[in-house]
């Protein structure tokens, strides 16, 4: 994302998760049954469903439902067996989109994601067409003028503990980058420093922007809703600056 809007993207995005937050405990659910399922039920030793538990917790999922769906995928329990599939295409303006989905019918979920952006001014591309474009790793966003953060402060911390790069932001923000297993050590480096993000996660990070405006920037929204309220949508990752 450009510097100068950085900050503002990044709330715009988050408004519309918190829209959605009755879908989260279903994509929660999802996501720990399958790191369950590849890595064992035994988060000690399971780097992504440790993640998937501070998700859990993030939006006040039960630990008995958390435990519940963990032996279901370790088989202790009767359960839904979950795949995971990674959709790429294009919106409005050629934004790249990629899609992350769980299902247990791939047909299903090709048919609905390939409705979604026939429908709605995109087109489904092929594996690898967009996702080039974007860089899989964790990060941390600070807010412009959060207390006690500056970008040294960050970079000392960071940079110490494993992160790639740091970059301050026009707009005043200041984001943290680093490869996806360091992701745990350098937030708990971060919060032991006091330096607490608004903003932590492993994601695919956009390398560039394509901004969009009025009667664009509406219609992909729309996309992006649209998949983004599909059943078997975990994730959604674009480029464009609305």
């Amino acid at each position: 994302m450009a510097g100068h809007s950085k900050w503002a993207n990044i709330q715009h995005r988050k408004g519309r998760q918190d829209e959605k937050r009755g879908k989260a405990w279903t994509r929660v659910i999802r996501e720990i049954m399958v790191a369950a399922r590849q890595g064992g039920g035994d988060p000690t030793a399971n780097p992504r469903l440790r993640l998937a538990i501070d998700k859990a917790k993030a939006v006040n999922l039960p630990a008995d439902t958390v435990k519940r769906n963990i032996d279901k995928a370790t088989g202790n329990l009767e359960g839904v067996n979950y795949e995971e599939i990674r959709y790429e295409g294009y919106g409005i303006g050629g934004a790249a989109i990629i899609v992350d989905c769980m299902t247990d019918n791939r047909v299903r979920t090709v048919a609905e994601v390939r409705h979604a952006f026939s429908k709605y001014g995109g087109n489904l591309g092929t594996e690898g067409s967009v996702a080039f474009q974007f860089k899989h790793c964790g990060q941390f966003v600070f807010a412009p003028g959060a207390a006690g953060v500056t970008e040294d402060k960050v970079m000392e911390v960071a940079l110490e503990a494993g992160a790639e790069d740091v970059i301050a932001g026009e707009d005043g923000s200041i984001e943290v980058l680093c490869a996806p297993p360091d992701f745990e050590a350098v937030k708990a480096a971060l919060v032991a420093a006091g330096l607490n993000p608004e903003l932590a996660e492993v994601t695919m990070r956009a390398e560039n922007t394509v901004a969009l405006e009025g009667d664009d920037a509406e219609r992909m929204q729309k996309l992006l809703d649209v998949i983004e309220d599909l059943d078997d949508v975990q994730d959604v990752y674009h480029n464009a600056e609305i």
